[in-house]
């Protein structure tokens, strides 16, 4: 049995594309490293860009044995 977490990490400000750049994926490398370290595996993620093009987030789940 599993328990679940789910964490919303917002990205920078984008003017001409809603893509992740490099400075995102080490956010999200940050924080992957974090929660590994707490001991939470990553279970899920997705990119969500907004329909204006100017600010997205990553949505992660992660899940550890209870």
């Amino acid at each position: 049995m599993y328990i679940y977490k789910t964490e919303i990490l917002k990205v920078g400000v984008k003017f001409w594309s809603d893509k992740a750049n490099d400075e995102d994926a080490a956010a999200l490398d940050e924080l992957l490293n974090r929660r590994a370290s707490e001991g939470w595996e990553l279970a899920a993620y997705d990119y969500m860009a907004t329909s204006s093009q100017i600010k997205g987030a990553f949505i992660i789940t992660f899940r550890k044995a209870q």
